[in-house]
């Protein structure tokens, strides 16, 4: 956690932040100008399909004349869009299911609401939703959306969606788990591509332990690189001779790292051991956070848990975890917006880190979806000008974020719930309120209820 708070510092003078405002404003006039082009791109190729339909009316074999009618019409305009028939096809259907089946989405992105990036979102995530809900979703989805990048609205609206499927979540996900599997694709150059499908969780938590991993590897070297700069390298210690001329990338790094433990076991470089045994870092293990109602722990509810944020797991996964946890937190939340007001724990130290990842579940900076486990605390008003360790002034802010805050002219006020006020250099307001509510709230139960706003969840495995 990193709490050694200054003031961000201003970098270039008033003519610099003069400049960078016309460039915003220069910009505002390009994104408004490539949305007006995009929608009437979608509209052309939407009246491509409804012309094919229309020429294959009253053909005996109506599906097969379509086919052939929008091939013919495919290959016309392929020459316009200088692509190929095949792509011009396909992106003829993607227009012709927006405009006709997401008509409350079109609308939106013409009025400037949302941007093409969003109404991808949308569209893909919405198809599993019935045709007489899929106005609701529409105008639930567009309402988060609106302020927030695509791709961090994507795990709410696919809670949001699951919400609304005709069947149950766990019963479709069983069914989709029987076909786990890995595959091998052969690619050039020698290459190929090792493709694991698994449960969401599982995937996630590989996927923590070997960024964790690598990024241990990479601190390593950084300090036996600066260690033999300065000639004080331990020659004694195998760790670090053995970076000597390693310039591998984090993403190469990685890709080691899962080689070695799929074929040894273990990484074959740990930069934490030394000749007398093995070191720490093949005992790194995964990290992720789950938030699940009491409803769904109790059997009550088969709905979706959250997975950090990043897209719903089963429930019976959920209650496996959240069985074999050594730990975990009640949280008491607002009966009505679902924010998280207290946790109940013996520490309170951790009991503000815990309460805070469960608040935020990402970095709170404009866009950014790095998870709440790998960020740092930040207080809002520094600690130095007087601000108070308290989760009312604390947030989670990536590292590359972090430094924005406390380096450049970017600044941020907390106002009540963990919402976050971001002004930039140029003066322009971001309001990053805190992310959906964990707990969905339907009809009470038969049984009798817990004290109003009491709803447990699981805190990080």
């Amino acid at each position: 956690m990193h709490s050694n708070d200054g003031r961000g510092g201003g970098m270039g003078s008033d003519g610099d932040v003069d400049a960078l405002a016309q460039l915003v404003a220069d910009a505002e006039g390009v994104s408004d100008a490539a949305r007006v082009v995009q929608i009437r791109e979608v509209r052309v190729l939407a009246a491509a399909g409804v012309l094919a339909e229309s020429q294959s009316a009253g053909a005996s074999e109506r599906v097969k004349a379509r086919e052939m009618a929008l091939r013919g019409i495919a290959a016309e305009l392929a020459g316009v869009f200088v692509a190929t028939d095949r792509t011009l096809q396909r992106r003829i259907d993607e227009a012709r299911d927006l405009v006709d089946n997401f008509p409350v989405t079109t609308a939106a992105w013409e009025d400037g609401r949302i941007v093409r990036g969003h109404v991808r979102v949308i569209q893909e995530i919405g198809c599993i939703v019935p045709a007489d809900d899929r106005e609701d979703f529409e105008r639930a989805a567009i309402e988060r959306c609106e302020g927030e990048t695509p791709n961090r609205v994507r795990g709410s609206l696919q809670m949001l969606a699951e919400r609304m499927h005709p069947r149950c979540f766990t019963e479709r996900h069983e069914e989709a788990a029987a076909g786990r599997c890995v595959q091998v694709r052969t690619g050039a150059d020698g290459m190929s591509d090792l493709i694991a499908t698994l449960p969401t969780v599982i995937a996630d938590g590989i996927v923590d332990r070997l960024t964790r991993q690598t990024r241990e590897i990479i601190n390593a070297r950084a300090k036996a690189d600066a260690a033999d700069a300065e000639g004080l390298g331990d020659s004694t210690h195998d760790g670090g001779s053995s970076f000597i001329g390693d310039a591998r990338t984090i993403d190469q790094v990685r890709a080691d790292v899962f080689s070695d433990l799929l074929l040894a076991g273990s990484p074959a470089l740990d930069p934490t051991a030394t000749g007398d045994g093995d070191g720490t870092l093949g005992a790194i293990r995964a990290h992720v956070q789950v938030a699940v109602s009491a409803l769904t722990l109790m059997g009550q509810d088969e709905g979706p848990a959250d997975l950090a944020g990043r897209s719903p797991i089963d429930a019976t996964t959920a209650r496996q975890l959240a069985g074999d946890a050594t730990s975990w937190d009640r949280l008491l939340t607002h009966p009505v917006t679902g924010s998280v007001l207290e946790c109940d724990t013996y520490r309170p130290t951790a009991a503000m880190v815990r309460l805070l990842r469960a608040r935020d579940r990402h970095c709170r900076f404009p866009g950014c979806r790095q998870p709440a486990i790998r960020c740092e605390l930040d207080h809002t008003i520094a600690a130095s000008d007087g601000g108070a360790t308290h989760v009312r002034n604390l947030a989670n802010l990536c590292k590359r974020h972090h430094d924005v805050k406390h380096h450049t002219r970017w600044r941020v006020r907390q106002l009540p719930g963990g919402r976050l006020i971001w002004t930039s250099p140029t003066g322009r307001v971001y309001r990053e309120d805190a992310p959906p509510p964990l707990v969905a709230f339907a009809a009470a139960p038969a049984w009798p209820p817990q004290r109003e706003g009491d709803m447990p969840a699981v805190p990080p495995f």
